[in-house]
This record gives C-alpha cells, structure tokens and sequence, in this order.
C-alpha cells in the first residue's frame, strides 16, 4: 500500500517534528521544509504526488502566503490541498488564506487528535 505524501512548512523545528511523528505514525510519508523558499524548493524535488501541503504564515524569507502563492501558479500542484497552521487567528488573514487559495486553518498550539482528523477529511487516511 502506497502512502500519501505530505510536505509540511514552518521555521519552528519543534512543530515540524511534531507534525512530522504525528503524520508518519498514520503511515503518511512526511516531507519538512524550514520556510516558505525552503518549501518552494523541496517541490522541485519531491518526485511522488504531493497529496498536502501544510504550512505555517508567519516565516523569514518567504511566509505562508508567499508559499501558496508559488504552489498555486504551479500546474503539478495547483490543486494540492493547503492547510495553514498558524498562530494567527484574524478574521481578515483567514479570508485572504482563502482567496489565495487555502484549503483549512489550524490555530495553534494545537490537538494532533484534531490535526489528524482535519488531514484524514481532507485527503483521507494514508
């Protein structure tokens, strides 16, 4: 049985990690980018379908809306599901999150009980 892929983005190591046991420990293959340019790159290198991304807003270099925009103007992954994990929790940068195209918003800190259910409705289990 082949597992899904996911490409999960934030410059916090502990929450990468945290996704990262969480996702693999359901048999989702877990790929890590550090920022939003770290994940732009990792695309170019990941060969197997993309099945989410999940990344964080607030990152140096390049944020969470740089990066959807970059995987939204790319035509193998123009439909991948984007959920964004983030402390943000404005009304305004929720709606912003949608018209570029985010699929879901998880605030954190938070549930990996919630998390996996959220990554499981969206693309379903591993």
């Amino acid at each position: 049985m082949s597992s899904k892929h996911i490409l999960i983005v934030d410059d916090s190591e502990s929450i990468r990690e945290l996704v990262s046991v969480t996702l693999s420990a359901q048999g989702y293959t877990v790929y890590k980018g550090v920022n939003g340019l770290d994940g732009v790159a990792q695309l170019s290198q990941i060969t197997e379908k993309l099945s989410l991304i999940i990344t964080d807003l607030f990152m140096p270099e390049m944020d969470g809306f740089g990066l959807v925009k970059e995987v939204r103007q790319n035509d193998k992954y123009k439909y991948v599901p984007i959920i964004m994990l983030t402390t943000e929790s404005q009304i305004e940068k929720k709606l912003i999150a949608k018209k570029e195209g985010v699929t879901g918003w998880i605030e954190k800190p938070f549930d990996q009980d919630r998390l996996l259910k959220i990554v499981q409705k969206v693309i379903g289990k591993s």
